[in-house]
């Protein structure tokens, strides 16, 4: 589908629209409460849309479906749709090739956005394909934009009708065209599918580069090949002694190696498992490599190969029967083979665990793998994409800044992208989505970026150039109210070596529906993943090789759609390289856990206050309450309870009322140096050199050096605690055993209570009772207690 257009159709088209265009600056980084006519706020004339897209301001366009034509006078044309200075025109007929006809079929759809129309007169017009002159026509038919039909949803599509075609001069031919138009909304079912006046300066083939999709994830399963061992196995070199076998496993173009064998020997021993990422319908075969390892060459002893259509598939952690499976070495040719020992494993493909492509802290999915295990859906989440305001110029196109911008949001399986608003900084798209949801802990993750590839003629050629990234957006459902409708204008922001840059804003509506409170609230007493990763769990370093295997599949299934999902808007949205080292993140979480903290230590520093008696009045009332405890701790308890009960409901009207957002001051995004940023956005491996280096290097061992400072001191304290019982110290052990016999006379003969009310009360006791600044006797015998600091080099 060709299209030519022209005007000022969307928004501010010269980079004079409303937002900060200038990098940080005064950026506001706040979430904002924004009231859109969404709903029964209706749209434009108190149109309403349909109650399945009521989280979205109503959009009106003048849509033209062509069919087909008859009875033309020549054998290969085309049809152009215009109003105005807007002009779509369908791709060549469908059945013109290799045969012209005169009766061609398009069936194409044009959707004008009526809020830009700069006409009154909808022309449909067939061409001559041959014919390069604008004033020569086949036909046309014209249709006054008062007088087009209203269709709303869920009312059945408008039927076609066959319109005579008359020339330039008015007079009625012989031709026909079948088509149909109406005024209409985003709901209708065309809307995905049709050529958009927002997009008219997009020509030929990347026209459907510009248009809304929804895309599925394919499944994944997780794949454990247990390795045992291998028997007779036939080396390459029959004079070799003590090889050294290892198994390189390979399942399309991921691979994996397994340790070198334990026994040095033809018949060596393993017991190791290695795991893939396997993709449903499985077709691929996983392929095991045998090889010798030969100082720093390793050369290939046979292969085995298993297709995974024939691999158990289990749900439960069940035993895997052990198969031997015979090793074939193939010469160069790749025709002659002969036997080169057999292998022993264990092979299955488990559903029982959900594979992991997200970061678990804000993943969107835990189900495991197998449809089988499948909860029911507990709710539904809608969101409604309204619109951004203030995006910043991304790339330049004749000689100004520009932005053709669309969004992705991920949840689950399911991945939406609207369409790309051309050549404007304040976009509107006003597209609704849903999914069904099974978890109330679970993230939303909504990504805008601008489109830079497959608009102007790059199409697939050219697939190093990226989208660049305008911003992301998390929103956790379980911090939503259930059927509120949350209407936000989220702050846009992107971290770069120079900084963190506010990028614009995206206006979002989110609802979440529950169909069960209680299943809902059943959801929270359940384990976050399935049993599998309790009963069988995967190590840390099996996880990340994991997700990087899922992560690679995902790019390359979303990659073959059209329009195609780029590797850099996955890897977006999935959060890669979020492990990878970076100061700024440490300073962040080291700040979290300090704020963690802060209750406990103001509290310790508020009871040290109440034993030195800086308020004598707070120190009478601690020992009243001491007491209260100590006598009746039953009703201890239930004042405890009643407290936080009383308390919670004195927050409730403090309750938050916005979702959270991406914060910059907790990030440490605005504090972070140059350097720091820079140390964040260099590859692994480093592609620094020199000084540079050097310098990150002697500051990453300081950090380190202060971190194994404090393991140090608490892996000190805990050794002295084992040897209080250790006789290393045998004068501190004999007095530790003379304390404990003693206490045991003492607690036997006296009361508890009493005890407890004599330790308390020492323990708040008056200034004038106390020596301060000295140490007490527990913390004196506790500091001389040995450790094995005194072994370490």
């Amino acid at each position: 589908m060709a299209a030519t257009g022209a005007g000022n159709g969307n928004g501010n088209r010269n980079g004079t629209g409303n937002g900060n265009r200038n990098g940080n600056g005064n950026g506001d980084f706040s979430l904002k409460e924004t009231s859109p006519k969404i709903g029964n706020g209706g749209g434009n004339g108190g149109e309403k849309l349909t109650s399945s897209f009521d989280l979205v301001e109503a959009m009106h366009f003048l849509y033209a479906r062509i069919v087909r034509a008859r009875a033309l006078p020549v054998d290969d044309s085309f049809v152009e749709v215009k109003i105005g200075s807007y002009k779509g025109r369908t791709k060549p007929s469908l059945n013109s090739n290799p045969n012209p006809n005169p009766n061609p079929e398009f069936h194409e759809i044009f959707a004008f956005t009526k809020a830009r129309l700069q006409g009154n007169i909808l022309e449909v017009v067939v061409r001559d394909k041959d014919n390069s002159n604008d004033d020569e026509i086949i036909g046309k038919c014209k249709f006054d934009v008062a007088e087009i039909p209203t269709r709303v949803p869920p009312d059945s599509p408008l039927a076609p009708q066959w319109y005579r075609l008359e020339d330039k001069n008015g007079v009625k031919i012989g031709g026909e065209i079948m088509l149909s138009v109406w005024i209409g909304t985003q709901a209708d079912e065309v809307f995905s599918e049709a050529w958009h006046s927002d997009s008219a300066t997009v020509t030929g083939d990347n026209v459907v580069n510009t248009r809304s999709k929804v895309y599925l994830s394919p499944r994944l399963w997780y794949l454990r090949v247990n390795i045992i061992e291998a028997q007779d196995l036939v080396l390459l070199h029959q004079n070799r002694t003590n090889p050294e076998i290892l198994i390189k496993g390979f399942l399309g173009n991921i691979v994996v190696r397994s340790r070198t064998s334990q026994t040095k020997s033809v018949n060596p021993l393993w017991n190791e498992d290695m795991m893939f990422v396997a993709v449903e319908p499985f077709e691929d075969s996983l392929i095991l490599s045998v090889e010798d390892k030969l100082g720093q060459k390793e050369e290939c002893i046979g292969k085995c190969e298993i297709k995974l259509s024939q691999v158990e598939r289990r749900v439960s952690p069940g035993p895997v029967p052990a198969l031997w499976y015979n090793v074939e070495h193939i010469d160069e040719t790749g025709e002659a083979r002969r036997f080169a020992g057999r292998i022993h494993l264990r092979v299955s493909l488990d559903g029982g665990y959900h594979v992991l492509d997200e970061s678990i802290q804000y993943s969107s999915d835990y189900r495991a793998s197998a449809k089988l295990l499948w909860t029911p859906a507990i709710g539904v989440l809608e969101l409604g994409v309204l619109n951004a305001t203030g995006l910043m110029p991304m790339k330049s196109r004749d000689g100004r800044g520009t932005t053709d911008a669309y969004c992705v949001a991920k949840y689950g399986t399911k991945w939406v992208r609207t369409r790309t608003i051309v050549d404007t900084f304040d976009p509107k798209w006003n597209e609704q989505y849903t999914w069904e949801v099974y978890d109330p802990y679970t993230v939303i993750t909504i990504g805008v970026f601008d489109n830079l590839i497959n608009l102007f003629g790059a199409g697939n050629e050219n697939r190093l150039i990226k989208d660049s990234r305008i911003g992301k957006i998390r929103i956790r459902l379980s911090t939503l109210v259930t059927s509120k409708i949350y209407t936000h204008s989220y702050p846009l922001m992107v971290l770069k070596p120079d900084g963190v840059k506010k990028m614009g804003e995206i206006q979002l509506a989110v609802r979440f529906t529950t169909t069960s409170m209680i299943d809902m609230l059943q959801k929270y007493t359940e384990p976050l993943l399935p049993q599998m990763h309790y009963i069988f769990p995967l190590s840390i370093y099996q996880l990340d090789s994991l997700r990087h295997q899922a992560t690679h599949i995902l790019c390359i299934k979303l990659g073959r759609n059209e329009p195609a999902l780029g590797r850099d808007v996955v890897e977006y949205m999935l959060d890669v390289g979020s492990n990878m080292w970076s100061l700024r993140r440490g300073r962040a979480n080291f700040e979290r856990l300090v704020a963690f903290f802060d209750g406990w230590i103001d509290a310790w520093k508020w009871f040290d206050e109440v034993c030195k008696w800086k308020s004598p009045a707070t120190t009478v009332l601690l020992h009243v309450v001491f007491l209260f405890v100590v006598f009746l701790p039953k009703y201890c308890m239930v004042s405890l309870l009643l407290y936080c009960f009383v308390f919670g409901l004195y927050k409730f009207s403090l309750r938050p009322r916005h979702p959270p957002h991406m914060d910059i001051k907790l990030s440490k995004a605005d504090s972070t140096l140059p350097d720091e940023l820079d140390e964040e956005f260099d590859a692994f491996p480093s592609a620094k050199s020199g000084d540079v280096l050097k310098k990150r290097y002697d500051r990453l061992r300081g950090i380190a050096g202060r971190m194994m400072i404090v393991l140090g001191d608490l892996a000190t304290q805990g050794e002295r605690v084992k040897s209080l019982l250790s006789w290393r110290d045998p004068r501190a052990t004999s007095l530790f055993l003379a304390f404990c016999i003693v206490s045991c006379g003492v607690i036997c003969f006296v009361s508890m209570k009493l005890l407890l009310t004599f330790l308390g009360f020492y323990v708040m006791r008056h200034p004038r009772a106390r020596v301060f600044d000295i140490p007490s006797i527990p913390q004196n015998f506790f500091r001389r207690l040995p450790s094995r600091a005194d072994s370490i080099l």
